[in-house]
């Protein structure tokens, strides 16, 4: 038996929201949310806090860019609303840096080891996270690197236990660690458990979905009716509405 459908006041006291391009109902946070600010303008509110109405789109930097395209916001918000040309970038700024200071936090927690030999070392415990390389550095090291995840693989391997795929974030560059990490030549680092850890991966994983284009962020699988979707593109409760997390 297939599941009753989602009515109208399901979506809207439910903790989902529908994307303002897709009318899709997802989790928020699939989705980003935008609230117009005290000077008429658009703005991202990545954190889902802000006081305002709300408005939807997913987390696309397409998405983004066809719902400017397609005037969609100022339709579903129905009020005159400044939606920057460049909002899309604007949002890959802001995650980007949400993400550094993250990784800033895990390295004051004591989580985060630069350098080569003790990340290769951190490999070899079976306590890595996950590896930092900077987009910028060489091949060879890259490649050195993604052998002692194999070698480490392999042990666990051999020794019965269960392979665990290590995570390669690979999107920042030297420069942007070295500011977040506060030392100079930081091409290799590895990041070691723990909740500030998870919350620096959690917002890297977002920053990638972003920039790739989650499938079908874009084109809607069924068009609702235009007037029906501005309804439940955007929340008139609030952004505790959706349960933000702290």
């Amino acid at each position: 038996m297939k599941p009753a459908a989602r009515t109208g006041a399901d979506r809207r006291d439910g903790p989902e929201r529908s994307c303002v391009v897709t009318r899709a109902v997802k989790a928020p946070d699939d989705l980003i949310r935008f609230v117009v600010g005290p000077d008429g303008v658009l703005t991202p509110d990545l954190r889902r806090k802000l006081p305002g109405r709300g408005v939807w789109a997913s987390l696309s930097a397409g998405a983004v860019n066809e719902a400017i395209r397609r005037k969609a916001f100022e339709r579903s918000l129905k009020t005159k609303v400044v939606v920057p040309a460049d909002l899309a970038a604007t949002i890959d700024a802001l995650m980007l840096r949400d993400a550094l200071q993250a990784l800033a936090m895990a390295n004051k927690a004591g989580l985060v080891q630069a350098g080569f030999a003790k990340v290769e070392a951190m490999i070899g415990s079976g306590r890595c996270a996950a590896v930092i390389e900077a987009s910028d550095g060489a091949e060879d090291g890259q490649r050195k690197i993604g052998q002692a995840l194999k070698r480490a693989a392999i042990a666990r391997e051999s020794d019965g236990l269960k392979v665990r795929n290590i995570p390669i974030v690979a999107i920042f560059a030297a420069a942007d660690l070295e500011l977040a990490l506060g030392r100079a030549h930081v091409i290799h680092a590895a990041l070691a458990p723990g909740p500030a850890a998870e919350g620096f991966l959690s917002r890297w994983r977002r920053l990638v979905r972003y920039r790739t284009d989650d499938a079908g962020a874009i084109e809607p699988d069924n068009p609702a009716d235009p007037d029906e979707a501005d309804e439940f593109t955007t929340e008139a409760a609030g952004p505790k509405a959706v349960g933000p997390k702290a």
